[in-house]
C-alpha cells in the first residue's frame, strides 16, 4: 500500500495547496461569512472527490496539475452539503471530521448562509471555467446537474422522506444513486470529458463507487468507531433512516458491499491505461474505517 498511499498523498497535498490559496482569496463582508466558509472548507477530510478527479485525469492521459478550479468547485459543493446535512433540521450532528459542526461554531443561521455562499461560489467558478471551451462547459454542466434537484438534492430529499418508513430496495437504490453516487461519479466523468475518456463507462464506474461508498457509510454507522469517524454514530437507527442495514440486514449488507466492490473493479477493467491507483481507491472505500 506504500506506493498507493504516496500517490494519494501527492494528489491530496496538491489539492490542499490550491484550496488554501483559494481560501486566502475569499474576502466577503461581514467577516463571519468568510470565516465560516473557510472553517468548513479547511476542516480536513480525505478529499476523495478531488483525488478521484486527478487520478482519473491521469488514467485518461492528461496532466492533473493543469486543472484545479473544477475540483475546488466540487469541494465547495460537497462542503456546503455537509454543513447543511449537519443542521438540526437534517441529521442534527454536532461533529464533522472530528471538529464541531459549522452550526455549533457560528450558529445555525450563519451555517445555512455559509452553505448557500459555498454553492454560489461553486457556480461562479464553474461559469468562469465554462467560458474556456466546450469541454469545460460540459464538465461544469455535469457537475451542477449532479449537485441539484436531479442529483444530490433529490437524494437528500428522498433520504428525509423515508425516515420512519419502510423503503423498498428500489427506493434505497435511488437514495444511494442520488445522495452519494452523483457527486462521486462527477469527478470521474468530468475528467473523462476533459481528457477524452470513455464518458459512459466513467459514469457507470463512478456511480457504482458511490454506491459502495454509501454501503460502507451505512455499515460504519452500525459498527464503526466514533473517534475514527469524527462524527456521532448510531444516528441512522435512532432516526429510523432508510439504510442498507435496515433494508437488507447487516450480514447481507457486507455481502452486497463486496459484490459492489467487485463490480467497480470489473468496470475499471474496461478502461485503457494504468488502473492500479483506482483499484486502490475501490479497496480503500470498501475497507475504510472513517
Amino acid at each position: 500500500m506504500g506506493k498507493f498511499q504516496d500517490r494519494y498523498e501527492e494528489y491530496r497535498q496538491f489539492f490542499e495547496a490550491a484550496l488554501k490559496k483559494f481560501c486566502t482569496e475569499l474576502d466577503f463582508r461581514p467577516n463571519v461569512l468568510t470565516e465560516s466558509m473557510r472553517y468548513s472548507l479547511l476542516s480536513g477530510g480525505k478529499r476523495v472527490r478531488p483525488v478521484l478527479f486527478f487520478a482519473s485525469l491521469e488514467l485518461f492521459g492528461a496532466d492533473f496539475r493543469r486543472e484545479t478550479v473544477l475540483p475546488i468547485a466540487l469541494e465547495c459543493i460537497h462542503t456546503y452539503s455537509l454543513i447543511h446535512d449537519d443542521l438540526p433540521a437534517m441529521d442534527n450532528d454536532d461533529f464533522r471530521r472530528g471538529n464541531p459542526s459549522n452550526h455549533k461554531v457560528f450558529g445555525e443561521a450563519n451555517a445555512i448562509l455559509a452553505g448557500d455562499a459555498l454553492l454560489s461560489e461553486a457556480a461562479v467558478l464553474l461559469l468562469r471555467e465554462a467560458g474556456k471551451d466546450e469541454k469545460h462547459r460540459r464538465a461544469a454542466l455535469w457537475l451542477m446537474e449532479a449537485a441539484g434537484a436531479g442529483g444530490m438534492v433529490a437524494g437528500q430529499s428522498a433520504d428525509l422522506l423515508y425516515m420512519g418508513k419502510t423503503a423498498t430496495e428500489e427506493e434505497l437504490d435511488f437514495i444511494y444513486a442520488h445522495k452519494t453516487g452523483k457527486l462521486i461519479a462527477a469527478p470521474v466523468v468530468m475528467a473523462a470529458i476533459l481528457a477524452g475518456g470513455d464518458e459512459k463507462n466513467a459514469e457507470r464506474f463512478g456511480m457504482e463507487l458511490g454506491r459502495l461508498f454509501q454501503f460502507t457509510d451505512d455499515l460504519l454507522d452500525v459498527k464503526g468507531d466514533s473517534a475514527l469517524m469524527g462524527k456521532t454514530l448510531g444516528k441512522d437507527a435512532e432516526e429510523d433512516k432508510a439504510t442498507c442495514v435496515k433494508v437488507y440486514g447487516l450480514e447481507r449488507c457486507e455481502l452486497l458491499a463486496d459484490r459492489c466492490a467487485a463490480k467497480c473493479l470489473d468496470l475499471l477493467d474496461q478502461f485503457q491505461g494504468d488502473k492500479e491507483f483506482l483499484r486502490g481507491i475501490v479497496d480503500l472505500v470498501r475497507s475504510r474505517d472513517n
